[in-house]
């Protein structure tokens, strides 16, 4: 499986192959600010599975050995990774062009999520 992605403005663009190594939902304060959002939905692939086809984001290390990547021109929050997985490159899967082909099995820090949230998400297990 060949899935595409961009951010708003289409100057960031990747793509990703094969299966992703888990998709979930993540509740931290870190990704929450990170994409203004009550939580962030990322796909986790292996270094060899993605490549930028585009625009190269913009890095912001938002606390050490953490990486957040953004369009430089729009702003968007695109991906994440982490000296705690160096294995693993983290997209933010609403930025992908067809999103629905993947579906979330997992929820990320569910101790950080706003009480307004729902507390249990359709299909996800806590990890």
């Amino acid at each position: 499986m060949t899935l595409t992605g961009r951010c708003l403005c289409g100057d960031v663009r990747f793509e990703v192959r094969g299966t992703p190594l888990w998709v979930g939902h993540c509740h931290c304060e870190s990704c929450r600010r990170g994409a203004g959002a009550p939580l962030v939905t990322f796909a986790g692939y292996r270094h060899d599975q993605w490549v930028w086809t585009k625009t190269t984001p913009s890095t912001y290390v938002s606390s050490p050995g953490a990486r957040r990547y953004f369009c430089p021109r729009c702003g968007s929050s695109v991906a994440f990774d982490s000296d705690r997985f160096p294995d693993e490159f983290h997209f933010h899967l609403a930025l992908f062009d067809d999103p629905e082909r993947v579906t979330p099995h997992a929820v990320f820090h569910s101790g950080e999520r706003l009480s307004w949230m729902p507390e249990k998400l359709p299909g996800c297990a806590e990890s």
